[in-house]
């Protein structure tokens, strides 16, 4: 060939052939997109995802090898077909966001000195980033958390590389039990796989589940804010990568999440790890008593504070999907009769505009979430009317013909009436517009998971919310666990454009997570999960879910009371929702 041996060789189908040192070296095709090129066994996929990087707007982190997910450290094994996940996919994201954590944790510990800390712990989601509080022999300010900003960037600099092994199970546990973090070694004594992961930047190792970028170079945005008794590790939200967003807490939800938090703390379950230790050793039953109780006495409690005053009519709840809210409306209704008030429901999804003026999404579909698909007008008026002591007759939503009819569901407030009212727009400030705001008591429910898998990972708690859909769903509309995967994203924006921008208008936030759910739901998630088949784009997400849950030691539902707000997912519950 010449002096074509040094050139790309074709194979006359727009294939590009790498020849630069092919002679008596075993040669793969790697077909990315429409294109398919020779890359010599032992490639990383770093080195290919490089000569494609310019081709992207943001950063490759991790690639799909024949559909399989696959760290960009691993090495070229045979042909097959590349597809690349950036920092603006779910996935990618989630890999920033947890390579991020190891080396935030792993700069503390490189500024404070070991000897000084007992532990660092990331404990929920504030603002865009999470929160995060060391204790130890250290004082967490403003000097200190400049000195971790500058490690951490010192380390983006040095592009330190985020090195994994895989240990046997048991020395992982004495590894961690070594290192002090006490959490992962009681996590991993209930781990059925016999090896683990472990990743590692420098000396300084740790566990997470899910996988990492391969080096620092990738995680140059962030801003540390100190915060409270901490500080927040503020990151990029997944539409925008390369941007870190202002710092806006949210001082009602964080509030709600510390106490939740607190309450986990004083009964000894801070983790996966100590929750399972519970059950295997004194049962449950206490765990789901305690949880129980506390959740009935923050209840009683808001319907003691809507009691007392006499002005309040209105009963504005609103939360984002598999929250709680219908369950939650009945039990407050229960302790508002206890305090001599007569509570009346009004079904916002009554009041839907005709069917022919609902507005349309960008894709031509009905959008039966946005504010305008409610008649607001109509709504307003009538709950003035019967503030004004008139009887009005409300309308019934027919969802076959797509509009409202009026029968004899003629209502009347008495004094004593309050009306509770149920939906996603409750408080948008909008929805009761036309309301005079002394008569209006708003509540933000959402099931805020304050349960972590172990010290430095957290379960999102929109996790927890999909796993009680999914339940949900399959239970009571005989919807599949890949369907309503599927769907997740779609409810997520519409969480994130009509409900969450909102949540700080409450006046009070009730937090429908149980310390002890996950171990319940396990036992029923599993067979929907298991259920989908590995071709379907859903199943990396199955997979993830199934991951996640293995940590969790699963307990009967036999434990759990029927008036619990987890009934309105598994079923059993003595409310009709």
């Amino acid at each position: 060939m010449g002096n074509e041996a040094c050139k790309d060789m074709f194979d006359g189908k727009g294939s590009v052939l790498m020849a630069d040192d092919m002679m008596g070296k075993e040669m793969y095709q790697v077909k990315i997109g429409e294109e398919t090129r020779l890359y010599k066994a032992g490639t990383t996929y770093r080195e290919i995802v490089k000569e494609y990087q310019k081709d992207y707007e943001n950063d490759i982190v991790l690639v799909f090898v024949n559909g399989k997910l696959q760290e960009l450290f691993k090495k070229l094994k045979s042909d097959c077909t590349l597809e690349f996940e950036t920092t603006a996919g779910e996935i990618g994201h989630r890999a920033y966001q947890r390579s991020i954590s190891l080396m935030m944790v792993k700069a503390v510990y490189d500024v404070a000195g070991h000897e000084a800390i007992e532990k660092v712990r990331i404990h929920f989601s504030v603002s865009k980033g999470y929160y995060c509080t060391v204790k130890g022999n250290i004082s967490v300010d403003q000097k200190l958390l400049n000195r971790v900003d500058a490690r951490m960037r010192e380390m983006v600099e040095m592009d330190l590389p985020i090195n994994k092994r895989s240990v046997r199970t048991d020395d992982a546990i004495a590894l961690f039990g070594r290192h002090g973090m006490y959490d992962k070694e009681r996590l991993f004594r209930y781990r059925r796989v016999s090896k683990v992961n472990i990743y590692s930047m420098n000396e300084f190792e740790d566990y997470h589940y899910g996988y990492m970028v391969p080096s620092a170079g990738y995680l140059k945005y962030f801003k540390l804010y100190l915060y409270d008794e901490g500080f927040v590790v503020q990151m990029p939200v997944k539409s925008a990568p390369k941007e870190v967003p202002p710092f806006e807490p949210q001082n009602k939800l964080f509030h709600v999440l510390k106490e939740s938090v607190h309450w986990g703390d004083i009964q000894g379950i801070e983790t996966v790890g100590a929750l399972n230790d519970r059950i295997t050793t004194d049962g449950v039953h206490d765990v789901v008593l305690v949880q129980e109780a506390l959740q009935e006495k923050k209840i009683a409690e808001i319907a003691t504070q809507i009691a007392a005053r006499p002005e309040l009519k209105f009963i504005l709840i609103a939360g984002p999907s598999s929250s709680g809210k219908t369950t939650f409306s009945h039990r407050l209704s229960v302790q508002l009769r206890a305090n001599g008030l007569t509570p009346r429901p009004i079904a916002v999804d009554n009041y839907f505009v005709e069917r022919e003026e609902n507005p349309k999404d960008e894709t031509g579909a009905f959008d039966f979430e946005c504010l305008e698909a409610v008649d607001v007008a109509l709504f307003n008026s009538q709950l003035n009317e019967l503030l004004e002591g008139r009887e009005v007759v409300l309308p019934t939503f027919n969802f076959v013909t797509g509009h409202k009819e009026y029968g004899t569901r003629a209502m009347k407030l008495g004094e004593n009436d309050v009306l509770v009212i149920e939906g996603i727009h409750c408080l948008n400030p909008k929805m009761t517009m036309n309301l005079p705001d002394e008569n209006k008591f708003k509540i933000y429910i959402s099931a805020l998971t304050q349960l972590n898998v172990d010290e430095h990972d957290r379960i999102p708690t929109t996790d927890g919310r999909l796993l009680r859909r999914i339940v949900r769903d399959a239970r009571t509309r005989g919807s599949s666990a890949q369907r309503t995967i599927r769907m997740w994203q779609s409810v997520r924006r519409g969480e994130e454009k009509f409900i969450f921008p909102f949540q700080e208008e409450a006046d009070i936030m009730f937090n429908s997570a149980l310390i002890y759910e996950l171990a319940v739901l396990k036992i029923y998630v599993e067979p929907l999960l298991f259920g989908i088949d590995r071709s379907c784009p859903e199943y990396l997400e199955a997979k993830r879910l199934l991951k996640f849950l293995d940590y969790f030691v699963g307990i009967g539902s036999e434990n759990v009371p029927t008036n619990s707000l987890l009934r309105e997912f598994i079923g059993g519950g003595c409310f009709k929702v």
